[in-house]
């Protein structure tokens, strides 16, 4: 093994230990989970009603 090898080691362990960083540069927080926000979740919510009641709707037009 020569020097150039254990340099290289001690270069490339020090670069993973950096904190992620975005496509700019900037820090993130890779521990934040990415969930929807409360008015989202409840937008999505109402969508999904919005479609049951549609489907209920059709059948009882349909007389089923």
């Amino acid at each position: 093994m020569n020097n150039d090898d254990s340099i290289n080691d001690v270069e490339s362990e020090a670069t993973s230990n950096a904190p992620p960083t975005d496509t700019s540069g900037k820090p993130v927080n890779v521990d934040q989970t990415n969930t929807p926000s409360p008015t989202r979740t409840k937008e999505l919510e109402a969508e999904e009603l919005r479609r049951k009641i549609a489907e209920i709707e059709r059948k009882v037009a349909d007389g089923n």
